[in-house]
């Protein structure tokens, strides 16, 4: 059965572009596009599409106040495409929060050229979605919950957590995360998601957590307290200097058809951290992560997957389950309970 699409902007060059680089793939069917959010919401309602692509940007109504209306009154997976300055970065992730399935950055300079090599991207988005799970909105951003004492970590720098994640995992990143300890080891995260976003997404983190989340530079020590996420469009790998843990960024081939790779930074970790890691992957399309977790656990980590009933999309951990690379599967609400009990043990022994 093709994945029936509704496209939203109000472009009509983009309309146009996006509808026929979709209609090229026979599992694809544009069903309809809209200028708007009012000629929009009319045609979600006759069409019923499994997928909508949504421009943020548009007159009359702007696309995150559409969303919010039609997660509430009609939820429809959701694509956003759209330019995504630093400024506007933000109103992507809150388009997240309220229950869109990934985003894709529309360029604003020589945009029937950039979209054209953005095809296959553009593609695999939609019908990664028409598969995905629909959350339920989150209205307001979470709160980091007080710190139980009696949960927090022996301090050292010998332990790292590695965490891979891609569609969804924007959200899940925020659950586990946000109710860690200000004590947790040195963490290295590789979420999928284009450059510009890094940043402020690594800010917005800061301001759920107890401790200090900044997007990575090359160089950068792996500290207790610290997480670094890797930046959009540059692999993250770890080192080791001495007692140190620092973190390498590069732009060697994209690898999995992403760049950040999870992989790289898994068979780093395998390497420098072997049995002083633990490695979390969490929803996202595909199979990135799985090998290199497979190497982190013939170095003796201990590795955790999230479940399917939690996952907006099943990929990722479902190739490191199928792999051999996992210790135990959890829902994500309950992850970051093992990590504390891993950790403290380790700290022990």
């Amino acid at each position: 059965m093709k994945t029936r699409v509704l496209i939203v902007d109000d472009s009509s060059v983009v309309r146009t572009l996006l509808s026929r680089i979709l209609a090229s793939d026979p599992d694809i069917e544009v069903v309809g596009t809209a200028p708007d959010p009012y000629v929009a919401r009319d045609k979600l309602v006759a069409l019923k599409p499994d997928v909508m692509t949504l421009d943020i940007e548009m007159p009359r109504m702007d696309g995150l106040t559409f969303l919010e209306k039609v997660m509430k009154h009609f939820p429809t997976r959701t694509v956003i495409i759209s330019s995504l300055s630093t400024a506007q970065s933000a109103t992507a992730l809150r388009a997240l929060e309220l229950g869109a399935i990934d985003v894709l950055e529309k360029p604003a300079l020589d945009v029937t050229k950039a979209l054209n090599t953005m095809a296959d991207d553009i593609r695999a988005k939609v019908k990664t979605a028409a598969c995905a799970r629909l959350r339920q909105p989150l209205l307001h951003s979470p709160v980091a919950t007080p710190a139980v004492t009696n949960r927090s970590l022996i301090r050292t720098t010998h332990q790292i957590l590695a965490i891979a994640s891609s569609t969804g995992g924007t959200e899940a990143l925020k659950v586990v995360l946000s109710r860690l300890p200000e004590d947790i080891p040195g963490t290295v995260i590789v979420q999928h998601m284009p450059p510009v976003f890094t940043r402020t997404y690594a800010d917005h983190l800061q301001q759920l957590c107890r401790f200090e989340v900044k997007e990575a530079e090359d160089g950068d020590r792996i500290l207790p307290g610290r997480a670094l996420l890797a930046p959009g469009n540059f692999h993250m790998e770890v080192t080791r200097n001495g007692a140190y843990y620092h973190v390498k960024l590069h732009q060697e081939p994209i690898l999995h058809g992403v760049r950040p790779a999870a992989d790289y930074l898994m068979n780093s970790v395998a390497k420098y951290a072997g049995a002083n890691a633990i490695g979390l992957i969490l929803t996202g399309m595909g199979r990135d992560g799985a090998a290199g977790l497979l190497n982190m656990k013939k170095a003796g980590s201990f590795n955790i997957a999230q479940d399917e009933s939690t996952c907006v999309v099943f990929g990722m951990p479902k190739a490191a389950i199928e792999a051999g690379a996992i210790d135990a599967v959890l829902p994500l609400e309950r992850i970051h309970d093992k990590i504390l009990d891993r950790m403290k043990e380790r700290a022990a022994s």
